[in-house]
Formats: C-alpha cells, structure tokens, sequence
C-alpha cells in the first residue's frame, strides 16, 4: 500500500491528521508529512483520511 497526497490540491485542513495521526502529521515548518508506505494493518486509517480530506488530495494506491 501507499499512500499519495497531491500537494497542488491540498490546503492543509489537517483532517487526515486528525483521522490518522499515527500516518499523517504538521512538520514544524507547517508542511504536511505522511507515512508513504504503511503496514497494511493501517489501511483503514489511511481510508478514513483519504475519505475526510475536503479537497481529496489522498489517495492510496495497492
């Protein structure tokens, strides 16, 4: 699984933060980060976050 995030789309809402923060989180510049490869036991918090983005700017690829 991987998760990809369009950075053109994103506006950095934070919901996938706080959907799944063990995969997603702020660095301290303010720019999102993400696990691009997590277990596959995640998956469903990587869905949950792809599902709140209000932008849609996740998606997982198999």
């Amino acid at each position: 699984m991987k998760i990809c995030v369009d950075l053109e789309k994103c506006q950095l809402h934070g919901q996938c933060v706080i959907a799944a923060p063990e995969l997603f989180s702020f660095a301290a510049d303010g720019k999102l980060q993400w696990v691009e490869s997590p277990s596959g036991s995640q998956r469903r918090q990587a869905e949950e976050a792809a599902d709140v983005c209000p932008e849609q700017a996740i998606t997982i690829e198999a």
